[in-house]
């Protein structure tokens, strides 16, 4: 009889002998608006039937205790020993069986999964994954996804370390901006972006009132900066932080940390799973707690937006193509390109409903990806390719509609400057075969060098999975956006210089 040594039986055993456990913390906050999660600590091994075991197990117990949702680690899906094994056993989200028993799990259970840095495989690239955060609701539906932006590269030669994630994974291409849940808006982050403050401000910034950091930290770095990395985000952003963990040996190379915690937003540690496995423990979230601290403590209401900015984040709402079943977000997207009825521009057509300004000669209208807040473009009605195309009225039209929008935009966003550009002809960065000007409302410190502006323009309608851009905003926002600027059009005073 073959002794239960191995990593792999030290799970198996630990999972059927050992009774989860399961806490509930109270905070001392009294009320009845409150929410259950159920954070989840697991030794992941490279055979996906146990791991799915082992959270199958989890969703069940847990679901016992009125948990609204539950939080599980990175790599929760496998942990392979060698590059090769690990991108065999990488599944596509949509139609790989993982997802979809975590989706059946969702349904089953009636609760929310977020499942924490999947394994997902890359069609266009099969040498690399993406290390993929997905949310799950309680119908079973894929409400978002997150590619993780940073990461984990170490070598040290000397010591013979080499953990480099960049060797068989690609990086994300945006920030998702907080998700919607029952337990509150959720920013999506994974293990190593832990370290990287400017993710998690941002996300606080878009109004995330949970951060959740599914990992799986090394033995070593865990020690040494777990805790105090996780209760630095919390405190700092004012959110709760939730951190499902992996712990314990899932090889002879890989040893993790655990510790799945969850913290409120003054940084106390409500739960901690310490080194046990497989296991969970149910905290409350108060979301008057939030309250609370934000306003006995306001540093959002003290920072300094005229120093520092954000205008400059790659933002991402909608799911990607790739991971969403219905085809309604592609074909808003297409839609909002290239309208049936509308204005012509270059080889689309703008809606009516996206022109706030009309001259004689020339509209404005605003854009489907902004560079900058308040991001605008001017053109001529006549689909007049360049510059030296229009006629002498053309021109003095377009100019003075030009000196219009951007008093407007100035007026709107309350700044006293903007950059007013043509990119005239194809050497100089046109992409749509119509001459227009875009007109960008600048603040001190949007760009840490101001001419970097021009870079984020070039590519800024550039959005692809190879090239990725601003991702394309919807139809609504755009609508919404240009009624308000008709609206301040009425408030501008007559000026007969323009």
């Amino acid at each position: 009889m073959r002794r239960l040594s191995t990593p792999f039986l030290r799970n198996l055993l630990n999972f059927c002998v050992i009774k989860q456990q399961r806490i509930s913390i109270h905070t001392t906050m009294a009320t009845s608006d409150k929410s259950r999660i159920a954070v989840c600590q697991m030794t992941s091994v490279a055979d996906k039937a146990t791991n799915l075991s082992v959270v199958s197990q989890l969703v069940k117990d847990a679901s016992k205790e009125d948990v609204q949702m539950m939080f599980f680690p990175e790599a929760c899906d496998f942990i392979c020993d060698n590059i090769k094994d690990t991108l065999k056993s990488a599944e596509p989200l949509l139609t790989g069986e993982t997802v979809k028993a975590y989706r059946q799990l969702a349904k089953d259970y009636n609760v929310w999964l977020s499942m924490g840095g999947l394994h997902e495989k890359n069609e266009e690239d099969p040498s690399k994954l993406f290390n993929t955060h997905v949310i799950i609701s309680n119908k079973g539906e894929i409400v978002q996804t997150y590619r993780k932006l940073h990461l984990f590269d170490v070598e040290i030669p000397e010591k013979k370390i080499r953990l480099k994630e960049s060797d068989f994974c690609n990086p994300g291409s945006h920030i998702v901006t907080p998700v919607e849940s029952p337990v509150g808006n959720i920013g999506l982050g994974i293990c190593y972006d832990l370290r990287f403050p400017e993710l998690s401000t941002s996300l606080s910034i878009l109004n995330a009132q949970i951060l959740t950091y599914p990992s799986a930290f090394t033995y070593t770095t865990g020690e040494a900066h777990w805790h105090v990395l996780l209760r630095s985000r919390a405190i700092e952003n004012q959110c709760y932080v939730i951190a499902a963990a992996q712990v314990g040996n899932h090889n002879a190379k890989r040893r993790s940390y655990g510790h799945a915690v969850c913290i409120d937003p003054w940084g106390s540690v409500l739960v901690d799973c310490g080194e046990a496995s497989p296991m969970y423990m149910v905290a409350e979230l108060v979301p008057a707690r939030l309250g609370d601290v934000r306003r006995n403590m306001p540093v959002f209401q003290h920072r300094r937006p005229q120093v520092y900015s954000l205008y400059t984040l790659s933002l991402r709402k909608d799911l990607l193509p790739e991971h969403s079943e219905s085809q309604e977000d592609v074909a808003t997207t297409a839609d909002t390109k290239c309208p049936s009825e509308g204005r012509i521009f270059g080889h689309v057509r703008i809606p009516e409903s996206c022109v706030f300004y009309t001259s004689e000669l020339t509209y404005a209208f605003v854009n489907l990806r902004c560079v900058t807040p308040g991001h605008v473009l001017v053109a001529p009605i006549r689909l007049a390719e360049r510059n030296k195309d229009l006629t002498a009225e053309e021109a003095n039209d377009f100019y003075r509609t030009i000196r219009l929008v951007q008093m407007l935009m100035e007026r709107v966003h309350q700044t006293e400057s903007c950059t007013v550009t043509i990119q005239d002809g194809p050497d100089a960065g046109q992409t749509v075969r119509h001459l227009h000007c875009h007109i960008m409302p600048r603040k001190r410190g949007d760009f840490i060098q101001n001419d970097l502006i021009y870079l984020e323009l070039a590519k800024h309608d550039q959005f692809s999975s190879s090239h990725p851009g601003k991702p394309p905003r919807s139809l609504t926002e755009m609508e919404t956006e240009a009624a308000m600027l008709r609206q301040e059009l009425m408030n501008i005073p007559i000026n007969p210089n323009i």
